[in-house]
């Protein structure tokens, strides 16, 4: 089985394949902190409470990270732990096939190229992808599957602890969906306010961007992923289709791609 993995600001996203089909998966925080050993236990840690999978399960794997500290020790990992397994690690010179059309193309973050990959692999091109993560990214990828540029936004969880940072008589709240947009008190009109402004945000962006990308803009597929993508999904108008595991397919295509080579 391939085990990939998604090194992100806030969190990891670890996902076990078998052939193309995702059996499990797991999310943990990262913290750059941990060291290799640690993320070694974490990792065994999680496979080995599953009641199906055996100890020689992992016969690939595959990462991206956008944290260099946590590739660096995932590559340990990948050295001392599964030493006879192959492993492929996304930074340059790793074959993804996607043409990045960006001004220094080594600016662009591994999980968003990884993302574009996988976005033209499923649905074609063109696209745009939505990834609602620490950051939310807008990913635009052509109908050649070339990654044309993008977009980058506050998240929605940076947005609600700047508004309970920064709001004298405002704190922090529950990521939840209100009783309606006008909210009656403090928190249900923060709620409102997060989850509304972002889904217009959603839409704005990706209607402007889709007009730049194609002749016509009903031909673009958006694709949303990322662990906030649900609060979101049914007020933004503008998705199509949402793909929880798209980076992790995505490294799945891109070991099959280097593993060999």
């Amino acid at each position: 089985m391939l085990l990939t993995i998604d090194v992100g600001n806030t969190h990891t996203v670890l996902g076990l394949f078998d052939g193309e089909e995702i059996v499990e998966h797991w999310r943990i925080s990262t913290d750059p902190r941990r060291t290799a050993d640690e993320l070694a236990v974490a990792i065994q840690g999680l496979m080995g409470a599953h009641p199906v999978l055996e100890d020689d399960a992992v016969d690939g794997i595959a990462v991206c990270s956008t944290v260099p500290a946590v590739l660096h020790e995932l590559r340990e990992v990948a050295r001392r732990y599964y030493g006879d397994v192959p492993a492929v690690l996304v930074e340059p010179g790793v074959k993804t096939g996607v043409h990045v059309l960006m001004d220094n193309p080594k600016e662009v973050g591994a999980d968003r190229i990884i993302n574009a990959l996988a976005a033209a692999h499923l649905y074609g091109g063109p696209c745009i992808v939505v990834d609602f993560g620490t950051a939310t990214t807008f990913d635009a990828v052509s109908e050649r599957g070339e990654y044309v540029g993008g977009a980058i936004a506050p998240g929605i969880e940076i947005s609600v602890d700047a508004l309970g940072a920064r709001g004298a008589q405002l704190r922090k709240i529950e990521l939840a969906r209100p009783r309606s947009v006008i909210g009656k008190n403090t928190v249900e009109a923060m709620q409102a306010g997060i989850l509304y402004g972002f889904a217009g945000q959603v839409d704005g962006v990706v209607t402007r961007m889709a007009a730049e990308l194609a002749d016509d803009p009903d031909e673009v597929h958006v694709i949303a992923t990322g662990g906030l993508a649900p609060l979101v999904l049914g007020e933004a108008t503008c998705i199509d289709v949402h793909e929880p595991w798209l980076t992790l397919i995505g490294l799945r295509l891109v070991f099959e791609r280097n593993a060999a080579a």
